[in-house]
């Protein structure tokens, strides 16, 4: 196992009905911006009763932070917490929210350039506001960890950033939250969560033995449930459980002490910044793709992944490996998830932009023992067509 740091300080508030609790964490004179996207907290009531639990708090709104949240709108963010002294940041939503209001929380504090949060991965960050987030879309685990994604539509890049000054103080987990939510959404999700997964389990082997059962039971979890909550849409214990495991998935732990890829990722996020698909969506095309082209550098890792996750126990190696990688791609396929280019009207002539957007943004190198090349990736984007 490998050396590692682990540190995670947000307070998790699970359960029905714990949106009232957040005036406990919330320091009673402080003045709130309150983030979300578009109108559904209104119309389910959340907003509602978020506002109540504030109490005499002074709250000032800031909706519209699109999904694969912008730089440009969070700007706007950045200004009115400026302008009106805002102290305290409540983000109500899902991954886009949340991570939209890290990047206003360290921009706020910013005495430089906004644009260089971005350009540095968050190296450059100093100082943040304080967050809180109640969560309505389970998916990117952002709820719980230090990371965000945000886009520079001007120059369609999609950068992501991290700092230890930007774990959310607390997070409300309410699964009831997630009942309304549309099918793709939550097909997303399920995808979201268990790529994340993937990424720090099916690399190579460093005897991780808790992290791999913590992973696998995590992707079993998904796989059992995923299908389920699509047809259940208020099953409470289904909606709990993929809630959770989506928090799991990204809050650092099964990540801790093993190598990690993200390659998948990286390619998704070009995916989404040229063409505006849905981030889940982009990482259940180039996965199954990826896992083909890098399974001679997997293979230890797949074989188990074929035995632990999809019960294959017969074959040869080579069969049991093609096989796990099928069964990856009709799981996305039942939830509904696209899982080639061609079924977003793209074809040879996108893999090129794809291709030299990667260069431009200097993801020549990929994977967990940066081996994955331009060239590389290029196999990986053809074999998604």
């Amino acid at each position: 196992m490998l050396n590692f740091d682990f540190y995670n300080p947000t307070r998790i508030l699970f359960g029905q009905q714990r949106i009232a609790d957040i005036g406990k964490h919330i320091p009673p004179q402080a003045k709130v911006l309150l983030l979300y996207g578009g109108g559904s907290i209104k119309a389910t009531g959340t907003l509602k009763e978020v506002l109540a639990a504030l109490g005499e708090r002074q709250v000032v709104q800031f909706g519209g932070i699109e999904p694969n949240p912008s730089y440009e709108t969070l700007m706007q963010a950045v200004a009115i917490v400026k302008e009106q002294k805002i102290d305290f940041l409540l983000a109500v939503g899902g991954g886009s929210v949340i991570d939209g209001t890290k990047f206003v929380a360290a921009a706020s504090m910013c005495e430089d350039d906004a644009l260089h949060i971005l350009k540095t991965r968050g190296s450059s960050i100093k100082a943040a506001l304080p967050i809180g987030v109640v969560l309505t879309l389970s998916a990117t685990g952002s709820e719980m960890n230090n990371g965000g994604v945000v886009t520079h539509k001007s120059t369609q890049t999609k950068s992501a950033f991290f700092s230890p000054l930007l774990f959310p103080q607390f997070a409300v987990l309410d699964p009831t939250k997630t009942y309304t939510l549309p099918t793709r959404q939550l097909a997303n999700g399920v995808v979201d969560a268990f790529v994340h997964t993937i990424e720090q389990y099916l690399t190579y082997p460093v005897n991780g033995y808790v992290q791999d059962r913590f992973a696998e039971g995590l992707l079993l979890t998904l796989i059992e449930l995923g299908e389920k909550s699509l047809h259940n849409p208020e099953d409470y214990d289904i909606r709990a459980n993929l809630m959770w495991v989506a928090t799991l998935a990204l809050n650092g732990l099964i990540g801790a002490g093993v190598p990690q890829d993200w390659s998948t990722h990286m390619i998704g996020h070009e995916l989404t910044a040229l063409y505006n698909i849905d981030h889940a969506r982009t990482l259940a095309i180039v996965l199954p793709a990826m896992l083909t082209v890098r399974q001679d550098a997997k293979r230890e890792k797949l074989l188990q992944y074929a035995q632990r996750v999809w019960h294959i126990n017969e074959g040869n190696e080579q069969q049991r490996i093609e096989l796990a990688i099928s069964k990856t791609r009709d799981f996305f396929e039942r939830l509904g998830v696209d899982t080639r280019l061609s079924a977003y009207n793209l074809d040879s002539t996108d893999v090129e932009k794809i291709l030299a957007q990667l260069q431009a943004h200097k993801m020549t190198a990929l994977g967990e023992k940066r081996e994955i090349t331009l060239e590389v990736s290029r196999q990986v984007l053809t074999l998604c067509l």
